[in-house]
């Protein structure tokens, strides 16, 4: 039996994974604290707010957005950017789970570390 990515790996793992890909880069990481800092859509020009071109914080809002964790609604030439907070939501429980049980199987066996 030939082992995949879609049989050797449950579906959890390979989700946790592909979020915490996401958030491997930290301009990605910094857009989503800005737009959770602002609180509201932005439209406009984000890479005012980062010392970023803003070729490449496009580049980083189409990554948040394939991966669910941003929407984005065009509106005539612009296009207002915000959290998505259902998939938010989602993907913050699957890492706290992920974490969470990494910290509590550690180091049961009382090896003192």
């Amino acid at each position: 039996m030939t082992f995949t990515k879609a049989t050797a790996f449950t579906q959890e793992q390979q989700e946790v994974a592909r979020i915490a890909k996401v958030l491997s880069h930290p301009a990605r990481v910094a857009i989503l604290q800005h737009l959770a800092e602002t609180k509201t859509c932005i439209s406009g020009d984000i890479s005012n707010a980062l010392p970023l071109s803003r070729t490449t914080v496009s580049q980083h809002l189409q990554e948040l957005k394939n991966a669910g964790l941003i929407k984005g609604e065009i509106n005539g030439l612009t296009v207002c950017y915000c959290i998505d907070q259902e998939q938010y939501d989602k993907a913050r429980q699957l890492l706290e789970a992920m974490l969470h049980n990494i910290k509590s199987t550690c180091c049961a066996d009382g090896c003192g570390c």
